[in-house]
């Protein structure tokens, strides 16, 4: 699974030694892991980067999670047939956090538009 996000975000995860999801914020309900890098790096380079909440960087990051635990999420398609991702209730994201398997890993980051990739894509 993969997850963009900004400067912010990346900070609390790194403070959680690449372990967690931090809480989402009041205005945050749901917390959007998605299915593939191509998609996470969509959102990181074209929204993250231009967005001041997130530090106009984004950031791809990969990890695994459980299939016992994410089989009671449906995946949905959002835009595209490659925008797939899983609508996690703010609620239950300690219970998604205690399901990933091993550290949460840096993919690649932007920065206004430039690239910085630790994998091929």
């Amino acid at each position: 699974m993969y997850r963009p996000v900004g400067q912010a975000e990346l900070d609390l995860i790194r403070g959680s030694q690449f372990r967690e999801f931090p809480p989402r914020l009041p205005e945050q309900p749901i917390f959007y892991p998605v299915l593939t890098e191509e998609y996470a790096t969509q959102i990181a380079r074209d929204w993250n980067t231009k967005d001041e909440r997130s530090g106009f960087v984004g950031y791809v990051l990969r990890f695994q999670v459980r299939a016992e635990f994410l089989a009671q999420y449906e995946v949905h398609v959002v835009g595209s047939a490659g925008h797939r991702e899983y609508w996690i209730p703010a609620g239950e994201l300690p219970e998604f956090n205690a399901n990933i398997v091993g550290e949460v890993e840096t993919v690649s980051e932007f920065h206004g538009g430039e690239v910085r990739s630790k994998s091929p894509l």
